[in-house]
């Protein structure tokens, strides 16, 4: 971003990038005269600290070592007797780090600034380059930070060093540069200190955005599409942490670290990690649905929503609909990897979350809960229309897997009659005409629109598809998506907006169809979040989280492609469905590179004559697959 056109400054924001034990959140201000002030906020996840006499018990939950390091900290650079001061910025560049470049200084000394987490280590790292842009020798001295601070918390003592290895002195001649780094690490009182070495730090680094790149690439006529897909498999990707459960997935965004929930992990990121091929992330999916999978017992007792803090303080004991969020997300999963021992592992839990879900069904014969994903901030009623709908996604994928593993007849069976007898439910309880649309209630007394209205079309139900995509879309939408309850008599209420109800409503409003509607509405919602005021990743909530970057929100940005535009449907181990959606006014679309079913898969989309598209499959080196199709018009490829 060039910060020299009008009307661009004063400009604020800021970024989140995590390592295995480290994440940063860099806030970064630049004033109207072009001046930068920056904070940078570091956690370090698994170093647990106590609570102080004056803390509620909730610091229990979110007990990760944090501060928040300043300006004031850096080392201080001299040009004979005077002190260094960066000139304006001029530049602010992220791609998966971050870089900030000034004018040079009133002395001809050029600064450029970048920003990234260590890959592995207990270290994130400010790399400053300094360039002599005029055409005399610079001679610069530099005071140096040195600053180590300890503590003791839950796993002993551990330590913080903020430092800086700037030269203590040196010549640049015309055009010379010289490279440093300001650093902040943390070690336990066992461990060595962290190898600054921003060089290769950095290149650990790049390396990682380069594999994330190298996969599950889309391309559409829209660059603003195409980018922040690219932007969203980097957030959705770096959020891994290490912790006693092993490598797993976090949201991050300054609460959640080394931990996993039901919804987050299990349900939305889970399922993306099977397309892109990243293997730390597959690792993370398995550890997550193996950590929930040791709480399944005979009494059917509900399952924990979450194992925060490496699962080392209890959730409260509530059901969210959980045992859905994990059936959905996790059968899923086992279809798009495609990999039979796998899914084999992963079928007692899926079971298991299913007959739950049957125990709880009411007497009209749809799910109870006490809540759903948003654990009673809104009220839900005593059931609701999210944990119906993933349970009858659950079922829908559930009947295909029980089919590849050639489980029982007469499950499959079941299960079929399940899903069929939870269609008729879910419009007989919740289908009804709210605020003028023939839409659904989210539960039996409730009387708003609700952002959740999208679920059914998400998993496949698509009787009241076109008022509730108009709900969506007129009813509920606004410049920053879809509101939870925006016409809510409840002021605070009709305020808050979780950028994940926007997601899926895309998806689904793209599955039912609604191609044009849906496409304008992404294409702003995008544009919004990759050049607007808040970049370059989709957010959670506000006001709630300040519209923090977590990270599972931007697996559902990848899955409104995914499963939305592209319509795609893992069947099998060696097969999937396409229902695509192409556009208006697009020629051709593309995502290639999908690491699923043991393969790798382009898929291609073009607009062929008569108003067909032809669609094509290319499996690893077999023969490519084929098919023209009307525009609605799904097929299901197998190899």
């Amino acid at each position: 971003m060039s910060l020299d056109k009008e009307g661009v400054l004063p400009y604020e924001d800021n970024i989140e990038m995590s390592g295995k034990r480290v994440s940063g959140i860099i806030s970064y201000s630049v004033d109207s005269e072009g001046n930068l002030t920056l904070q940078r906020e570091i956690f370090f996840p698994q170093l647990h600290e106590f609570k102080n006499e004056q803390d509620s018990w909730f610091h229990d939950y979110r007990a990760y070592l944090q501060d928040s390091y300043g300006d004031d900290l850096l080392p201080k650079i001299y040009l004979k007797d005077m002190e260094f001061v960066p000139g304006r910025v001029k530049k602010v560049a992220i791609d998966g780090t971050l870089t900030i470049e000034h004018e040079p200084s009133a002395s001809g000394l050029e600064l450029s600034r970048c920003f990234f987490p260590s890959m592995d280590q207990r270290l994130f790292l400010e790399q400053w380059t300094v360039r002599n842009v005029t055409d005399e020798p610079l001679q610069l001295r530099s005071a140096n930070t040195s600053l180590e601070i300890e503590n003791f918390g839950a796993k002993g003592k551990f330590t913080r060093r903020i430092a800086s290895n700037a030269p203590e002195g040196v010549t640049l001649p015309p055009g010379g540069q010289a490279v440093f780094a300001f650093s902040v690490a943390a070690k336990m009182a066992e461990e060595k200190w962290p190898v600054v070495e921003a060089g290769t730090e950095l290149a650990k680094r790049r390396a990682f955005l380069d594999r994330v790149a190298g996969t599950l690439q889309l391309e559409t006529p829209d660059p603003v599409l195409n980018t922040l897909f690219e932007f969203s498999k980097v957030r959705a990707s770096d959020s891994l942490f290490e912790s006693e459960l092993g490598l797993i997935h976090s949201p991050g965004g300054g609460r959640y670290y080394v931990g996993i929930w039901a919804n987050d992990q299990a349900e939305y990121i889970n399922p993306f990690f099977a397309y892109l091929g990243y293997e730390e992330g597959n690792e993370s999916a398995m550890n997550c649905f193996r950590a929930f999978a040791k709480e399944i017992n005979p009494e059917f007792e509900p399952i924990r929503y979450s194992f925060e803090i490496e699962g080392l303080v209890k959730p409260f004991p509530k059901d969210r609909g959980d045992a859905a969020m994990i059936a959905y997300g996790a059968s899923h999963y086992a279809l798009a990897l495609g990999d039979e021992e796998i899914a084999r592992e992963l079928w007692p839990l899926v079971a298991w979350c299913l007959e739950y879900c049957h125990r709880q069904l009411n007497d009209q014969g749809v799910v109870l809960s006490e809540s759903d994903e948003m654990e009673g901030r809104i009220e839900t009623g005593k059931a609701n229309l999210s944990t119906s709908s993933l349970y009858y996604g659950a079922l829908d994928h559930a009947v295909d897997l029980a089919r590849e593993l050639e489980l029982d007849e007469g499950k499959i069976a079941t299960y079929l009659k399940q899903k069929e007898d939870l269609g008729t439910a879910i419009e007989s309880y919740f289908g009804a005409k709210v605020e003028g649309y023939q839409t659904y209630k989210y539960y039996e007394e409730h009387q708003y629109l609700r952002h959740w209205i999208c679920l059914p079309l998400v998993v496949g139900i698509y009787n009241r598809a076109e008022e509730t995509t108009r709900a969506l879309f007129e009813g509920l939408w606004s410049e920053n998506g879809v509101h939870v309850e925006k016409n809510s008599d409840n002021e605070k209420i009709s305020r808050i907006f979780w950028d994940r109800g926007t997601l899926y409503a895309l998806r689904g409003a793209l599955a039912a169809g609604a191609t044009g509607q849906s496409l304008e509405k992404l294409s702003a919602f995008s544009r919004k979040r990759l050049l607007g005021d808040r970049v370059p990743y989709v957010v959670e909530a506000y006001p709630e989280g300040d519209m923090a970057h977590l990270s599972a929100e931007s697996a559902l940005y990848c899955r409104v492609f995914l499963e939305g535009l592209f319509g795609i449907k893992p069947t099998g181990f060696n097969q999937f469905e396409v229902t695509p959606r192409l556009p208006e006014g697009w020629e051709k679309m593309s995502l290639t590179s999908i690491q699923s079913f043991g393969e790798e898969i382009d898929l291609v989309v073009v607009r062929g004559q008569k108003g067909k598209l032809l669609v094509e499959a290319q499996v690893s080196g077999k023969e490519k697959l084929s098919i023209l199709l009307e525009p609605g018009e799904s097929h299901r490829f197998s190899w």
